[in-house]
């Protein structure tokens, strides 16, 4: 059996991704199912189960007759390594192969410090936090980076506020350190992934908006995540705000919309008032705690990436636009100024069937998108397919 894009319907990672579902089956389920001989669905289940991918789980109700063995997939077999970096902070996780984290941690840093001072931060992190689960081999590394990313060869392309990190070859330095596959992206494509894996798993078009130190957005078209020709989908950040005036931003121009939106902007706005906001997690704080004055702040830069945005849903078309990032936990300010300006300034039947929500995933939603990347991955059919059978070979000639 072949199917239409020419990979093995009846290969091991076919059966694979039909018990990824966590719903144990019996061998005559799956023949049923897939429509392949028994004699193939006992030589695929033989194959997953010594690779690990695949457990028992448990018995058919006794009927009288022997008990038939069912089969489900085995999240636990391998680890993920996973990192969201953003320009002051990294969270840093380790998940399993169903994208359930294990362990998080948030740690403090300066992108601007250079690649090999933020890897080094980033492979002491997760060798401490493997401390703290089940040993199992790496399946693979995910790490999101604030800048564009060239994704098939995880260099960054002229990242504006990452000095030192142009064309850097970060899966070479992290591969060394653990050798497994490793997989680079934006962090906001990665969050864009994490919550559509997470908590919108049936959106087939919407924008993740990620409102921080900086303002990005990641796309997700027809459920497959979109990056563009060179990485820079979604750089929603470096469009010039309507009302962005001669606002300088970090990447040289003026006007763009981080420049009067982002994190350190909305601080400095509200210092020039007098108010103690140093960092956007002040800005947070100070909303949070009721200042007027701060809420006025955020609810304005809701409006101004409203307009922008708003351009993107007449053109994009999407059902759901989810808006995370630390600004964003604020709380319904961000969102209100938001779905203020989408609703004023985008077409009628653009915005008609659309939902502006917060994040459900949070401060996880990168970690769990770098998770979902690599586990897309290294269970393709492309990739597993090739590594059982590698096994296969090397068995038959006796090399294992």
């Amino acid at each position: 059996m072949e199917s239409t894009h020419g990979i093995d319907s009846g290969s091991p990672s076919a059966v694979l991704r039909l018990l990824m579902d966590g719903r144990p089956r019996t061998r005559a389920e799956i023949v049923t199912t897939t429509g392949l001989a028994r004699s193939t669905v006992r030589a695929r289940l033989d194959l997953l189960l010594a690779a690990g991918l695949m457990t028992g789980g448990g018995t058919e109700e006794f009927t009288g007759g022997r008990p038939a063995s069912r089969f489900v997939f085995n999240p636990g077999a391998q680890l993920v390594l996973a990192a969201e970096v953003g320009a002051t902070h990294a969270t840093v996780a380790v998940a399993d192969l169903g994208c359930r984290l294990l362990a998080v941690e948030q740690v403090g840093l300066d992108i601007a410090d250079g690649p090999e001072a933020v890897l080094e931060l980033l492979v002491t992190t997760w060798r401490e936090l493997l401390r703290e689960v089940d040993t199992a081999e790496i399946a693979g590394v995910g790490i999101g980076l604030p800048g564009p990313v060239e994704h098939s060869t995880g260099r960054l392309n002229s990242p504006p506020i990452m000095p030192g990190w142009d064309g850097f070859d970060v899966p070479a330095v992290i591969a060394a350190e653990f050798g497994a596959p490793v997989l680079v992206d934006n962090e906001v494509n990665l969050m864009a992934l994490g919550e559509h894996t997470a908590s919108h798993p049936d959106v087939r078009h919407m924008i993740v908006i990620k409102a921080a130190t900086g303002i990005g957005a990641g796309l997700i078209s027809n459920g497959v995540l979109h990056r563009g020709a060179a990485g820079a989908a979604g750089d929603l950040g470096h469009i010039r705000a309507p009302d962005g005036g001669d606002a300088l931003c970090r990447c040289g121009n003026t006007g763009c919309l981080e420049a009067v939106a982002g994190g350190p902007a909305l601080a400095a706005k509200l210092r020039g008032l007098g108010l103690p906001a140093h960092s956007t997690a002040d800005v947070v704080h100070l909303v949070r705690s009721g200042n007027l004055e701060a809420s006025r702040v955020v609810r304005q830069a809701g409006r101004d990436i409203g307009e922008v945005l708003a351009g993107c849903v007449s053109m994009f078309n999407p059902s759901l636009v989810v808006i995370g990032g630390l600004v964003a936990e604020a709380g319904e300010m961000l969102l209100a100024g938001v779905r203020e300006s989408i609703y004023r300034r985008s077409l009628p039947l653009a915005t008609e069937n659309l939902r502006i929500v917060a994040s459900t995933a949070g401060a996880t939603a990168g970690v769990l998108g770098a998770a979902a990347m690599v586990v897309q991955h290294v269970l393709s059919p492309e990739v597993l397919d090739a590594r059982l059978g590698a096994v296969v070979s090397a068995t038959s000639t006796g090399e294992v």
